[in-house]
């Protein structure tokens, strides 16, 4: 609760009263309905495909193991990558897979990214992808398929996997289905207008800012019941959605996903407007001032697990304060929340590959540093 209490905070002052509510209209109108639209359709998608049935496919077809498995972790989202992970630890797919996998994998900051700037988002998805698989590739070379792999029964897979919701997120599930059933739509139609620079206020013959007005309270209203579904008493559940498998109604799914992403985006644009705000500080020279170091330091971010501090990070780019290099860097790096279910089901595996997605991450990221930044 202490980011919607903070909000409410800065909401009551003043001062800072017009910054978050621009934040949080913002958020509400340019990233949450498109976010929401994209995650419907990818999990309406995969609702309707089934996750056992692209497994049974990737079983099928092993001559495309690395390329299935980077492709599943390119996904926006990270339902793909949990899918491998747990193929892995069955015994059907190889270590170098996982690598590939959590490599591709750039979480829900992919969300985000193509929400607002979609062309970059496609061409980091496309180097995500090219990267995973090379890198897969390579350590297949190096390690038996069964590296690290470690012996788990199926009702230890599922245990690990699976969770259950309180009463209380229940209920709030339930109200979080609600509020996107009925404002799915209507938040996506204002922000497609929003995209075309149109007044909005206007088109509706409504009074100056009363669209911004009501996309703040909506926004608050997602960051709310976000801090309500999560229980938040450790760092998974803080930094991830808690659940790693899609509930009875996957529009329930969609809900919770967009208000996490939509809870993370107000924070870090708040951060960023509020260092501006409070400290007359410049964020792109400050971060521009780190020089070649901003790479290694999106790296380093990138190995946390969760999708959170990634979301942060695309904020920073989406607000120009880092270069697309230190983006694409992050997102190699990065494993999202897929990284909880692997630590889970297997940790040793999980923390040599996530080291391992470091290394392109770096190579890749200072590569297009020098060639093209």
């Amino acid at each position: 609760m202490l980011l919607p209490g903070f909000i409410l905070l800065l909401i009551v002052q003043p001062s800072t009263r017009e910054v978050t509510a621009g934040v949080l209209a913002d958020a509400f109108i340019q990233v949450s309905a498109f976010v929401a639209a994209t995650l419907a359709l990818y999990y309406g998608v995969l609702h309707s495909v089934g996750q056992d049935r692209i497994a049974q496919w990737m079983q099928k077809h092993p001559f495309l193991e690395l390329s299935v498995c980077a492709l599943l972790g390119a996904l926006p989202g990270c339902g793909g990558a949990i899918i491998v992970i747990t193929q892995y630890t069955q015994g059907k797919i190889s270590f170098g897979a996982v690598v590939a996998v959590l490599t591709a994998t750039m979480g829900d900051a992919a969300f985000l990214l193509l929400a607002q700037q979609p062309l970059d988002g496609l061409l980091l998805i496309c180097s995500i992808l090219v990267t995973g698989i090379v890198s897969g590739w390579l350590v297949n070379l190096i390690h038996a398929p069964n590296f690290m792999r470690p012996a788990m029964s199926q009702a230890e897979i599922k245990t690990c996997v699976n969770k259950t919701d309180s009463p209380v997120q229940k209920v709030v599930a339930n109200a979080s289905l609600q509020f996107w059933r009925v404002l799915l739509l209507p938040a996506l139609a204002l922000g497609a207008i929003a995209a075309f620079q149109l007044d909005v206020n206007l088109i509706f013959g409504l009074p100056d800012n009363s669209v911004e007005k009501l996309g703040a309270i909506l926004g608050f209203v997602a960051v709310l019941l976000w801090s309500l579904s999560s229980i938040g008493d450790t760092y998974e559940t803080v930094t991830s959605e808690d659940r790693a498998e899609a509930p009875q109604h996957w529009m329930v799914k969609v809900a919770q996903d967009t208000q996490f992403v939509t809870s993370w985006v107000v924070a870090a644009f708040l951060m960023f407007e509020l260092t501006v705000f409070w400290f007359d500080i410049d964020p792109v020279a400050l971060f521009q001032s780190l020089g070649p170091s901003v790479v290694l330091m999106a790296v380093l971010v990138g190995l946390l697990p969760g999708c959170g501090p990634q979301i942060l990070v695309t904020g920073l780019y989406l607000q120009q304060a880092i270069p697309f290099s230190a983006q694409l860097a992050n997102a190699i790096s990065n494993d999202g929340d897929a990284l909880f279910p692997a630590i889970a089901l297997a940790p040793k595996a999980a923390l040599i590959a996530t080291l391992y997605s470091a290394i392109p991450a770096l190579v890749v990221g200072y590569g297009f540093l020098i060639l093209f930044e």
